[in-house]
């Protein structure tokens, strides 16, 4: 009866070991699937934060990139209106410096000549700045006496600071020869080469910095 007692109690045990063991393989293997699909999906989320991080880090450095040029490309258009405004004010000085009273005096009969060539151009009109007319206002009167005689006017613009206009009286057509205008030719040749020598020194610059 012992012996009989000992045997089950020891079938018992060999089968409750038999058992654990399985169990504890079954949970160790979900376990391990659990790890390994836990595993899986952090890499996943991981790769999906880096390669999030890595878009966001070149749409930083594109929008860095962009501002940096546009910030050059301000900074050159307005170094470059500067000088424009700079020549533009340097042209004017000098265009109503160069048109002084000496030299209207020499310039407007040779204009008037010229112009009067034409048998068509009658009731001619000059008109120059007040200052000017009357600083030179005898010396025109003697030097275009025979055209005066014919017609000639000439008379005194406040809208002109400096040098002259001639044309018909009627106005339908004349020539200016202000500083104003003058000035305002040599600026409209002037800005686009100061633009053009501009756009070569930045491209120079740009070619001496990736060298």
């Amino acid at each position: 009866m012992d012996v009989q007692l000992d045997e089950l109690i020891k079938k018992i045990k060999e089968d409750g070991v038999a058992e654990a063991e399985k169990s504890a393989k079954t949970i160790v293997s979900e376990a391990e699937e659990k790890a390994k699909a836990i595993l899986k999906e952090a890499e996943e989320k991981a790769d999906g934060i880096i390669k999030n991080a890595k878009a966001e880090t070149a749409r930083m450095e594109k929008s860095s990139e962009d501002a940096i040029e546009q910030a050059g490309r301000n900074l050159i258009i307005s170094f470059r209106e500067g000088i424009n405004k700079e020549l533009s004010a340097l042209i004017n000085a000098e265009t109503e410096a160069a048109l002084d009273k000496d030299a209207l005096k020499k310039i407007i009969p040779d204009v008037v000549k010229a112009w009067t060539t034409n048998p068509n151009a009658q009731d001619i009109s000059v008109l120059l700045s007040e200052k000017d007319l009357k600083a030179i206002e005898s010396e025109l009167m003697s030097s275009l006496k025979s055209h005066i005689s014919k017609g000639l006017e000439i008379k005194g613009d406040s809208s002109i600071s400096s040098g002259f206009r001639i044309g018909t009286k009627d106005g339908s057509a004349f020539y200016d020869f202000s500083a104003e205008e003058v000035a305002n030719l040599f600026s409209a040749y002037l800005n686009p080469k100061t633009t053009e020598l501009m756009k070569k020194a930045a491209t120079s610059i740009a070619g001496k910095e990736t060298n």
